[in-house]
């Protein structure tokens, strides 16, 4: 906990660092500064799932969600069997997310089924760094099953700066009609619509029910910014939160830099873990 908060981040990166393209390690870099993410990991450039353990819990997070990633033309191969020793270690913090590409696996809802029987608790998409459209009608087979498994989907919202990257499918608008499609999918846009389209992710978060943002690589304190055109309370009601670690300063200050602009104390706790929850009641 942190003073007091049971904590969920929802956006978690901890691959094996040889799978990895250099970008992504520049990036880890330049946005921890001074975080110690390297001391979690061995010479060979694996997680050391004790010394992870213990730094999540030095940051007061209760639970972690474990993003992997098939991206060979961004960021590289983030395998979700690199991220089962974590599991394996304390099932109770740690929780896999699964991920598909359709460049990559094929039939993708075959490959959704596999990760989700390994435990995945969601399933992330990566339309920016895979280059693909999310409402793709051969992802809709991945979002049937999402649905028939009761999985949220959580999907890459807005810009990203990897090379290789494709922005253009980054825009929640092109989530319009899925969402509508699937009414009883429960659909995450990550990073809120980072960029210039905080607005429409917003719009959306608030129209439809099954629409939420997660705050992963946001500073909370430039929220009221961000979507300076609504009633931060209201929409702080869709927030999840996410710090796309290890590219944060520190988990702890961001959580308590959202305490500090003074959310009512339901939506605060609804934004630190209770909207995860409602969403993967397993987190409890």
């Amino acid at each position: 906990m942190i003073d007091g908060y049971f904590v969920v981040d929802a956006h978690v990166h901890a691959p094996r660092l040889p799978t990895l393209k250099p970008a992504w390690l520049q990036w880890a870099h330049d946005f921890a500064g001074s975080y110690p993410w390297r001391s979690v990991y061995s010479a060979d450039g694996s997680v050391i799932p004790s010394a992870m353990d213990e730094l999540m819990e030095s940051e007061g997070v209760d639970r972690v969600l474990l993003f992997c990633e098939y991206s060979p033309r961004a960021t590289g191969i983030q395998s979700i069997e690199d991220n089962l020793p974590l599991v394996e270690h304390n099932p109770a913090r740690f929780r896999l997310v699964a991920n598909v590409n359709p460049y990559v696996h094929h039939p993708p809802a075959a490959e959704v089924a596999r990760q989700l029987d390994l435990g995945a608790v969601a399933l992330k998409i990566h339309p920016v760094h895979g280059a693909f459209s999310p409402a793709d009608k051969e992802l809709y087979p991945v979002y049937a099953l999402c649905a028939e498994r009761g999985v949220p989907v959580i999907l890459h919202s807005g810009t990203s700066s990897f090379p290789g990257s494709r922005t253009s499918f980054g825009n929640p608008e092109l989530m319009s009609d899925v969402v509508e499609d699937f009414p009883s999918v429960q659909f995450v846009f990550a990073h809120g619509g980072r960029g210039w389209w905080y607005d429409v992710a917003a719009f959306l978060a608030l129209a439809r029910e099954n629409v939420w943002l997660d705050l992963a690589g946001l500073p909370p304190k430039k929220l009221p910014e961000y979507y300076q055109r609504f009633d931060l309370a209201r929409l702080a009601g869709k927030f999840i939160f996410g710090t796309d670690w290890p590219g944060v300063p520190s988990v702890a200050a961001n959580v308590r830099t959202l305490i500090g602009l003074g959310l009512p104390e339901d939506v605060l706790t609804g934004v630190l873990s209770g909207n995860a929850v409602k969403l993967m009641p397993g987190l409890a």
